[in-house]
């Protein structure tokens, strides 16, 4: 089923002389509940692409569809609905907020959803308690480890129960151990349904997908389905 759908999207910024091409007529399909690795060497364009798949960048042409819609077709505020419906965010600097607890921010993305204080503490909860964090739930971020901020960062982008998650070097800034633990997480959320999309360098973690998509200088390089051990390249 073609849940998400990249169809020759590409992204340029400045003008004339200046300008950088990101990405170029990136194009492939995701299903529902596929979990896809992005790669590629720094400057091929994986963060700019997934910036594009999280609905924060527009691109200069192509088409973006999630579920039949057409995500750059939508207005401003349909487009910050459909980020709240529709998405998670996982990101390798953590981005919590280090005057809030740990449960407020997790709280955060559901400030807008018109939800009463208790039942999204109870949300709040119980995705720290699905990432082992519950007992963690009042403390700043600045008292627990990089482990622990990341899987806040995991329960914050999954506490509305959104289908997809867009994950950015989630393990980048951490060790081996606490590496796997993240993967792991991510591994046993795909396998309840998510549909993951995460941008890595790492070979490790890319192995926790079924699928890569491999980019080089703006533009799409192969594909792998990681299970088959079959690999397409990308088509112009």
């Amino acid at each position: 089923m073609r849940f998400i759908q990249c169809n020759h999207i590409s992204k340029t910024y400045g003008e004339g002389a200046s300008a950088v091409t990101a990405i170029q007529r990136i194009g492939f399909v995701i299903e529902r509940g596929e979990f896809v690795a992005v790669m590629g060497e720094s400057g091929s364009g994986k963060s700019t692409l997934l910036s594009v798949m999280g609905a924060m960048n527009t691109p200069d042409s192509g088409r973006y569809v999630v579920d039949d819609i057409d995500v750059y077709a939508l207005g401003s505020e349909k487009q910050a609905d459909f980020r709240r419906e529709y998405l998670g965010f996982v990101f390798q600097s953590f981005h919590l907020l280090p005057y809030l607890s740990v449960i407020e921010n997790v709280m955060l993305p559901l400030t807008t959803t018109g939800k009463p204080s208790r039942t999204k503490y109870a949300m709040a909860l119980e995705a720290l308690t699905w990432v082992g964090l519950a007992d963690k739930a009042a403390r700043l971020p600045n008292q627990i480890s990089g482990g622990e901020m990341e899987r806040t960062a995991i329960a914050r982008a999954i506490v509305n129960n959104p289908p997809i998650l867009l994950a950015d070097e989630p393990t980048g800034n951490l060790d081996s151990q606490n590496s796997k633990s993240v993967m792991d997480l991510l591994a046993r959320l795909n396998q309840q349904g998510t549909t993951i999309v995460m941008v890595t360098h790492s070979e490790t973690c890319a192995r926790y997908a079924q699928r890569t998509i491999k980019l080089s200088d703006g533009r799409l390089l192969k594909e792998e389905n990681l299970h088959s051990a079959g690999t397409r390249k990308a088509v112009a």
